[in-house]
């Protein structure tokens, strides 16, 4: 019988250089997905109706980002750090969380520019359902640049604060990140649904 432990450590062992640094392994991701598209789409490359797939994709792939760091917050590190140890907790606040918030900022940044874009180029259906997940969409994102970010850096020490300040900070950060969870629901649901809905 194979050993599938053995067979995957050979096999991954083999490209561990693009593997073990995340932008290398970021590389080889869209090299493979390069490749697809050089295999199945190259004769519509040159048409203006590529335009709005890719930037479609690149929506999706910033979108994935964005939301699966806010249910990382919501489902993981919220809910655990009431769990670790007080000499711990300054090696979340000093290098996971604001790592972690550097790349929710910025793939919603990147969520909202490459839907502007796909919006724009004519490859979305616009309908009140659609409306409705853009406004929800960019109801989060300021949530995420005008309060949680604002709070965050209190909270976790990046700017000055009181004690008192930093706790309230956390707690308003807590609770909008909370509600932009609670509103990406409707939001995915409006977006993924929107090009089934007719009429609406």
């Amino acid at each position: 019988m194979v050993d599938i432990n053995e067979t995957a450590s050979n096999l991954l062992e083999k490209i561990a250089k693009y593997l073990e640094k995340p932008y290398n392994a970021m590389a080889l991701g869209g090299g493979i997905a390069f490749v697809i598209l050089l295999l199945y789409h190259t004769r519509s490359l040159g048409g203006s109706y590529f335009f709005g797939p890719f930037f479609t994709f690149l929506h999706v792939v910033s979108g994935i980002t964005w939301i699966g760091l806010l249910y990382y917050f919501n489902l993981v590190q919220i809910p655990t750090m009431p769990k670790v140890p007080p000499e711990l907790k300054p090696g979340v606040g000093k290098y996971i969380a604001p790592e972690a918030l550097f790349w929710y900022r910025w793939a919603m940044v990147a969520t909202v520019a490459t839907g502007a874009i796909v919006l724009m180029s004519g490859a979305a259906t616009v309908n009140f359902t659609l409306i409705t997940g853009i406004v929800l969409g960019l109801l989060m994102a300021f949530n995420v640049w005008f309060i949680i970010w604002p709070n965050q850096q209190k909270a976790l020490g990046l700017v000055p604060a009181e004690d008192d300040e930093k706790m309230r900070s956390a707690r308003l950060a807590m609770l909008t990140s909370r509600a932009n969870f609670v509103l990406s629901v409707p939001m995915l649901f409006c977006m993924v649904t929107a090009p089934l809905v007719a009429g609406g």
